[in-house]
C-alpha cells in the first residue's frame, strides 16, 4: 500500500510543477497558466492517477466527521428563503448515519452525530419532525430559526416526534438541542419532545410561541436549562402584559428539570402535570398575578412530588392543586407574589412550604392563601418564611396571653393558614403567685386555644399551636 500513495504522490507532484524565473515571478499566476495549458493537451489517466483518485475518495468518506452542515443541503443563512426541506434533509441523513451499538434497547446510538446550523438565520414553513424513530445521540446546534407566515398555528418549530413509528417504547434518547434562537412569530409552539429519554435543552431562547415555548409529553428526564423563553420580548413592566397568553414550559411527564430558566412574558411560565419533577434556580416574571398570570401550576391533585427551590417569583405566584409531596423552599417571591394551594378533593399532605422569603407592598396580601376547602390536611408545614410588607401564614404559630384569672386564651387566626385546625398543642404556664394552681389545656376549636386553672392566679400563657400534625425544632 505503501508503494502506491507512493507512486500516486510522485504522478501528482509530476502534473503540478511550481516554475520560478526571477523577483517578479508569480508562483500562483504560474500553477494557473500550467494549468490550463495541460488542459488543452489531452492525456490518458495514468493507473497511478487514478488510484490517487480512488484511495483519497475512500479515505476521506471512511474518516469523515458525523457533521451535517444544513448549508450544505441548500438552506438559506440568510433567512429570505425557506429552508424546511434542506434542514429536514439535514437531519434525515444524520438519523441514517453509521450507529454505534444501543443506548436502551431499540435505540440506535448515532456516536455523536451533529446537525450544524452554521450560524445562521433559517425560514421554516413546517414542523422539523423526526422522520424515523429508535434514534439517540444526536446533537442539533447553532443558529436561529423563524416560522414563516405557512406555518401552521397548531405546529412546532422542533418537534421530536416521529413521523412513523414501528413497535413501542421510547421514541429517542439522548438528543440534544443547543445553543438555538427559536422565533414561532405567534405562530405555534418552540420545541416539542414525545416520549423521548434524556432530552437536553441547553442555552436556547425561544420567543414569540402563541401556545406552548417547550412542550414535553411523556417520557422522562428531560433536562432544561440556560434558557429565556418570553412570548414577548421584554424586560418587565410591559404595557401590554395584560394580554401575554400561551404557557411557556409544560412538563406533562415524570423525572424532568427546569434549572437555571428565566421566563419573562407568558400567562402561565411553568405548567406541571406529572410527578417527580425539580424546579431550580428558575426566575418567573411572565405576568403578574393581579394580571391573572401565574409563575408555577402544579396541575397534579392528589400526588404532586415536585420540588421548587432556589427560585425566584417576581410578581407572579405559584398554585398547587391538591398538594401531596411538594416542596417550596429557598425561593424569594416579590412584588406581593404568593402561594395558592388550591382544593379539588380536599387534600393537602407532605407539604413544606419553608425558608422563602416574601416581598409586597403593604397591602396585607396573606403569603399563603387557600383556594376552597380541606378536610384532608396531614404533614403540612408552612413555617420559618421571612416577610416584609406581607402578611405571614403559617401551620405553627406562636402566642401568648396574659391574665389575672382562671382564662387564658390565644387566638391563633391571623396566623394559621388552615380555620379551625389545631392538631397539637404546647404550652407554659408561668405564675408569680403564691399558690400552686391545677391548669390544663381545655379547648382549641375556632383555632383559638383555651387554658383554664382552677383557681384565679396572676399569670402567663406561653402557647405553640401546630396544624400539620408534629413539631419541629
Amino acid at each position: 500500500m505503501e508503494t502506491k500513495w507512493a507512486e500516486a504522490i510522485l504522478v501528482l507532484c509530476t502534473l503540478f510543477t511550481i516554475h520560478v524565473y526571477g523577483n517578479n515571478a508569480s508562483p500562483k499566476a504560474i500553477i494557473k497558466a500550467s494549468f490550463l495549458e495541460r488542459q488543452k493537451r489531452p492525456y490518458a489517466q495514468s493507473p497511478a492517477l487514478e488510484l490517487a483518485s480512488k484511495l483519497a475518495s475512500s479515505s476521506v468518506a471512511a474518516s469523515s466527521p458525523l457533521v451535517y452542515h444544513v448549508t450544505s443541503y441548500g438552506a438559506d443563512p440568510t433567512g429570505k428563503a425557506d429552508s424546511t426541506d434542506a434542514i429536514l434533509g439535514a437531519i434525515a441523513d444524520a438519523l441514517k448515519g453509521p450507529g454505534n451499538g444501543f443506548l436502551m434497547e431499540g435505540i440506535v446510538n448515532l456516536g455523536g452525530a451533529r446537525v450544524d446550523l452554521d450560524g445562521g438565520n433559517y425560514l421554516i414553513s413546517r414542523p422539523l419532525q423526526f422522520p424515523v424513530a429508535g434514534k439517540g445521540n444526536l446533537l442539533i446546534h447553532g443558529g436561529s430559526l423563524k416560522a414563516s407566515q405557512d406555518f401552521p398555528n397548531d405546529g412546532y418549530l422542533i418537534d421530536l416526534s416521529p413521523a412513523s413509528k414501528n413497535g413501542s417504547g421510547y421514541n429517542y434518547e439522548f438528543v440534544t438541542f443547543r445553543d438555538l434562537l427559536l422565533d414561532s412569530d405567534f405562530r405555534g409552539g418552540g420545541i416539542k419532545v414525545v416520549d423521548s429519554l434524556r432530552t437536553n435543552i441547553d442555552n436556547c431562547y425561544i420567543t414569540h410561541f402563541n401556545t406552548t415555548g417547550i412542550s414535553v409529553q411523556g417520557g422522562h428526564e428531560t433536562y432544561i436549562r440556560y434558557t429565556y423563553l418570553g412570548q414577548h420580548i421584554t424586560a418587565g413592566g410591559d404595557p401590554n402584559e395584560r394580554r401575554f397568553s400561551g404557557t411557556a414550559i409544560v412538563l406533562s411527564g415524570n423525572d424532568n428539570s427546569v434549572t437555571e430558566v428565566v421566563i419573562f412574558s407568558a400567562a402561565v411560565g411553568i405548567m406541571i402535570l406529572g410527578q417527580a419533577n425539580l424546579i431550580s434556580g428558575v426566575h418567573c416574571y411572565n405576568k403578574a398575578t393581579g394580571f391573572g398570570g401565574t409563575g408555577i401550576y402544579l396541575k397534579t391533585p392528589g400526588l404532586t412530588q415536585t420540588r421548587i427551590v432556589n427560585s425566584y417569583l417576581d410578581f407572579t405566584g405559584i398554585v398547587a392543586e391538591d398538594p401531596v409531596q411538594l416542596t417550596i423552599s429557598g425561593s424569594f417571591f416579590l412584588g406581593d407574589a404568593y402561594v395558592v394551594l388550591k382544593s379539588v378533593k380536599g387534600v393537602a399532605s407532605g407539604v413544606n412550604i419553608v425558608d422563602n422569603m416574601f416581598a409586597g407592598s403593604d397591602k396585607g396580601i396573606d403569603i399563603v392563601q387557600l383556594d376552597g376547602s380541606f378536610n384532608q390536611v396531614d404533614q403540612v408545614v408552612i413555617d420559618k418564611n421571612n416577610v416584609k410588607g406581607m402578611k405571614l401564614k403559617a401551620t405553627v404559630a406562636r402566642g401568648s396571653a396574659d391574665s389575672n384569672g382562671t382564662t387564658w386564651i390565644a387566638d391563633f387566626n391571623s396566623v394559621l393558614v388552615f380555620p379551625n385546625l389545631i392538631k397539637q398543642v404546647q404550652y407554659t404556664f408561668v405564675t408569680n403567685g403564691s399558690s400552686f394552681p391545677v391548669h390544663a389545656l381545655r379547648n382549641v376549636s375556632g383555632n383559638k386555644v383555651l387554658i383554664q386553672s382552677d383557681v384565679e392566679v396572676p399569670a402567663s400563657v406561653y402557647v405553640t399551636a401546630n396544624q400539620g400534625g408534629h413539631f419541629f425544632s
